[in-house]
Formats: C-alpha cells, structure tokens, sequence
C-alpha cells in the first residue's frame, strides 16, 4: 500500500520519454502540470530507450537531451534530466525512480503517465511495486478514458488540455520540408534543420 510522505517536500513530476525530438505538445503539457496540477518541478526525464519500444529512428540520447535543455532554458519550474543515461540498460521505470529517490531525498517524485500507458502498466516492470511506491498523475489520450481502482489514491487524473502531436509526426513532416515553426520550440527547430542541411551539404 502507498504511504503518503511529508507534505514539506518537494513535488517533482518525471516525465520521461524519448522526445525525439521535443515539441511543443510535450511542454504545454508540463507547464499546465506546474501551473494547473499541483506539481513544484518537472523533470524532462531523456531515456535512453524505452524496452517496450524498438530503437528504430531513435536520434542519439545526447542529442535529444540537448534539444530538451534548449527547450527548456527560459522556464525555471522545468529541468532536463539524463539521470536514465547513468544507469545499467535496459532502463526499467521503477528501477530508475528508486534511483532518484535515493539521490534527491528532499524531493517527492510523481510519475508522469498518458492514459494509454495507463492501460498498459501491467506490461511494466514490477508495476504493483510502482504503484505501491510513487505517485501517478494521468494525462489525457484521444480514445482513452482511465479507469482507477478506488483504493489507489496516489493515481489522479488530470484535466490538462489534449494536444495530439506526436514526435513521429514532426520527423515525416521535417523529412517531406514541411514548414512547422509553430510545433517546434525555436530553437530546437533551427538546430535540427541545421543538422539536415549539414548532412545534405555533405
């Protein structure tokens, strides 16, 4: 069973995933969190590679983490995290927040979920002891609609706003030359189509 901890700490949101690349989707949701959810910090946890995913397309994790930190530089509540990369692979959710919480003592760590992967957390590794030991917060998915057993109290629901953009998305479309300034941080967009026109010009 979840046992609450002291109401003095410092409520951090993880939210991992392999933001390739990071959009505009992924911050709107984080900053209603910090604004709307409750939440002190959101941590923008970079994996290296999800075990429930193939790593086909995956941009290096270097560079995923340097396009958050861009991303993220003028927000003081957000912070790039690439705590995952120090730990043996592959990166398994409750191993890597048993981790933080033995390193950031001083800080309550909510896991960051969509409905979806709500509705696949028995897939998870050791999920009942995920759940018996971290707080949840649910986001909105299209075609997804939570159900919470009543005795989880540590898992809420959030009403942040829908926003379907997906990183695969932004890949076709920056590889078709679509303009899409407006789904990409600034200067996350000009890094990248630097880095094609670079490696076209070679």
């Amino acid at each position: 069973m979840y046992a609450p901890r002291p109401e003095s700490m410092k409520k951090v949101g993880i939210f991992p995933g392999s933001f390739n690349p990071v959009h505009i989707a992924h911050l709107a949701l984080a900053n209603w969190l910090c604004e709307y959810g409750g939440l002190d910090e959101i941590w923008f946890l970079v994996t290296p590679q999800n075990p429930l995913k193939e790593a086909k397309d995956l941009t290096d994790c270097r560079l995923r983490f340097g396009w958050v930190a861009k991303a993220i530089a003028d927000y003081p509540k957000f912070r790039a995290s690439d705590f995952e990369s120090t730990l043996p692979l592959p990166s398994y959710t409750i191993q890597t927040l048993r981790a933080l919480r033995a390193s950031f003592p001083d800080c309550l760590f909510h896991l960051i979920v969509g409905a979806d992967n709500w509705e696949n957390m028995a897939q998870w590794k050791d999920s009942q002891a995920l759940l018996a030991e971290f707080p949840l917060r649910i986001y909105p998915r299209r075609g997804c609609d939570p159900a919470i057993p009543p005795h989880l109290t540590q898992v809420r629901k959030v009403d942040a706003p829908l926003l379907e953009i997906s990183s695969s998305f932004i890949r076709e479309a920056l590889g078709q030359g679509k303009d899409i300034r407006f789904f990409l941080p600034e200067s996350v967009r000009n890094d990248i189509l630097g880095r094609m026109k670079s490696f076209k010009d070679k």
